[in-house]
Order: structure tokens, then C-alpha cells, then sequence
């Protein structure tokens, strides 16, 4: 692989989970039309993701599963034994047109991120990090879990040693429950303590002892997270000399979110993306929550200029302007809009004091 490679598809442009639905709210397209306008994504750099046939979502998937969420998508509609035993047709995993095809094509390239991987790399997928997704049922907006199919793909390219760290503010309940007892697999979560899904606590260390979960505080800031950056997350991977690196970067982990209550700036989120790209041969780069569509598109599109060395604009171009002043969300109150985020890329820094919980939570994971 000549230079990083950036993983896209044109379905999640439209594409929604319902006009009620917290991902009613564009992302993925919004990425890649910034990215273009800042002309960081020249046609090399860039692949359409391929839609993920059901034979290689049981990878992981179970094939009943697989048949069902299909079955709902054609039909537009489940049953009431489908929905309480695929979770599907619910409140958090609703029925909309793309149901299948859209976390296929987001699994897709997962899968593909592994292949191309094979022999090093960098690839980045903001389309993925759906990490909730249970073998046999959807949970959490995610109908697949794209991270596990990625470092199942890893594995057969010939791949052992993997480290996945998740930035998300919510748990990677999925990845946990796929990787806990693999000896040959780093597990570290940073995640918002007492949020759903309500697993991740500090105590659970797998079976074979390679998960770290750090629940940190409500107000969690930047020096707190370069804290854990410095003082846990970089000597932890460091450690472990992966193979590979998966990193799930959820921008529901910024400030300004209405999911959660964390309190970073892009900057402190890309200092990990920095900090880790150098710890493996082989760095694959996946998105995550995030439901403010301007935090989310100013933070992934500036990942991949950070990815592909670009020098990040003091001041956006009027094109790019234009594009995040197009987008709409109820989510945010009007008063709650910083014109800042329509003019620049980078937040300004969210310093403040480490608190002694979070000096806590740190010390008895590293211990």
C-alpha cells in the first residue's frame, strides 16, 4: 500500500434511520464532500466499499440473524418474534430502507480494510465502528459489528496480534463479548461511566487478562485524556507489540454531543490517532457514535488530513463553509450552534483540571 487509503460508498448519502432517530443525522457523506472540498481526497486515495455478501458476515454473524435483518429490509417490516428475538423494529434499531445494505456496505469495507491491510498500512473506514452488534441480534443503532469482522479479516490475512482501542463514548460491549479470552488480543475502552450500554467496568479483565476498560466521569476534559494517553493507553499498546492497531474513534466523545456528557475537543481525539499510528505496522482507523453532524464531519474529515499529513486550515475555505452551513439538526438547540463551527476545522483546546477520580480510575487499570 502506497499511502493511506480512505474507504467510502455513496449509500449512506440520503440514507437514514428515521426522521425520529439520532442517526437521522448526515455523517459519512458529509466526511467525504469535505474532504473533497479541501482537496484531500484525490481518487487514488480513495475506494468505494463493497457491500459484504451474508456468507462473510457469519464470520461472526449468525446465518439465522443475517436472514432476518435481510427479510426485514425487504419487507419493511418484522415480526413480533423477530423483533424480540433479533431486536429488530425497535425504538434504537429501527426498520428503514437501507437496514441491511447500509451496515453491509459499512462491514464491507471492514472486511476489505483486513485484505488490504495484509502487508501494512493505513486504512480509514468512518463508516464503521459499529460496535454494540451482537452475534444473533442488533443493539445500539448497530445491526453488524463491522470492528469484529475487520480483525476476524486481520486474522486470516495471516494477522495475531491485534490491539483495539475504542475512544467512543459508549462501551464496546460487541468487541468485548468477541475478544475477552483471546490472549492475542488488547482490549482498552475509554468510555463515559454509568451510560448505556451500562458494561465496561473497571474490574472486567477478560480471561486472559488483555481487557483494560477505563469509565471515566462526566466533564472528562483534555488534560485528563492526554493523562490517559500518556500515562495508559500508548505504554499499554506499546507492551503488547500488536500487528495491528484497530482504533474506533466515536465522536460522540466531543463536547458539544447531545449522546453524552464528555467534554473533549477534536484535538485531544486526534493526539490519540497520532500517538497510535506509530505503535503498529498496520493501522486501521474506524468512526463510531457521534450526533452532532458539524463536531462529526469537522473531526473525521480533519482525522484523515491528520492520516495523510495534510496542514489543518486556520480558516476553512468558503466552499467548505457553505457545506457545513447547509447541514441541519434538530438534536442541537439554535442557541447551542458556535458559528466556530462553520468557519474552522480545529476546536479549541478543552483544558482543565485532571480530577482526582479520573487519577483514580487510571492508577488501578495500570496497576
Amino acid at each position: 500500500m502506497s499511502g493511506p487509503l480512505f474507504l467510502g460508498a455513496e449509500i449512506y448519502r440520503g440514507s437514514s434511520y428515521g426522521a425520529w432517530h439520532p442517526l437521522r443525522v448526515p455523517r459519512v457523506s458529509t466526511v467525504m464532500d469535505l474532504c473533497r472540498v479541501l482537496g484531500w481526497l484525490p481518487a487514488e486515495r480513495y475506494r468505494t466499499s463493497p457491500r459484504a455478501k451474508p456468507a462473510a458476515l457469519q464470520a461472526f454473524h449468525d446465518a439465522d440473524y443475517i436472514a432476518a435483518l435481510a427479510r426485514a429490509e425487504a419487507r419493511q417490516a418484522v415480526t413480533e418474534d423477530e423483533r424480540a428475538r433479533y431486536r429488530l423494529g425497535t425504538t434504537a434499531n429501527p426498520v428503514f430502507p437501507e437496514m441491511f445494505r447500509r451496515p453491509a456496505t459499512a462491514a464491507g469495507a471492514s472486511i476489505l480494510a483486513g485484505e488490504l491491510l495484509r502487508d501494512g498500512g493505513v486504512v480509514y473506514s468512518p463508516a464503521g465502528g459499529t460496535h454494540h452488534g451482537m452475534p444473533g441480534y442488533a443493539n445500539g443503532f448497530c445491526y453488524l459489528n463491522d470492528p469484529v469482522l475487520a480483525m476476524l479479516s486481520l486474522r486470516r490475512v495471516g494477522v495475531r496480534r491485534i490491539a483495539y482501542v475504542d475512544i467512543d463514548a459508549h462501551h464496546p460491549d460487541g468487541v468485548e463479548a468477541a475478544f475477552s479470552d483471546d490472549p492475542e488480543v488488547l482490549l482498552l475502552s475509554v468510555h463515559e461511566e454509568r451510560r448505556w450500554p451500562f458494561t465496561g467496568a473497571l474490574e472486567e479483565r477478560g480471561a486472559a487478562g488483555q481487557v483494560f476498560n477505563l469509565p471515566v466521569p462526566r466533564g472528562f476534559n483534555d488534560a485528563e485524556m492526554r493523562m490517559v494517553r500518556e500515562a495508559l493507553i500508548e505504554p499499554a499498546v506499546a507492551r503488547f507489540r500488536p500487528d495491528a492497531v484497530v482504533l474506533q474513534c466515536g465522536a460522540d466523545a466531543l463536547a458539544e454531543d447531545p449522546l453524552s456528557r464528555l467534554a473533549l475537543s477534536n484535538g485531544a481525539l486526534w493526539a490519540v490517532v497520532a500517538a497510535l499510528r506509530s505503535l503498529s505496522p498496520r493501522f486501521l482507523v474506524l468512526g463510531g457514535g457521534g450526533y452532532n453532524p458539524w463536531t462529526v464531519c469537522r473531526y473525521w474529515a480533519g482525522m484523515w488530513g491528520m492520516l495523510t499529513g495534510q496542514a489543518m486550515p486556520e480558516r476553512l475555505p468558503q466552499e467548505a463553509a457553505d457545506l457545513l452551513r447547509r447541514m441541519e439538526c434538530d438534536l442541537i438547540d439554535e442557541d447551542e450552534v458556535d458559528e466556530a463551527w462553520f468557519s474552522t476545522l480545529v476546536d479549541v483546546p478543552h483544558d482543565g483540571p485532571v480530577s482526582d477520580a479520573v487519577v483514580s480510575v487510571a492508577r488501578q487499570v495500570v496497576s
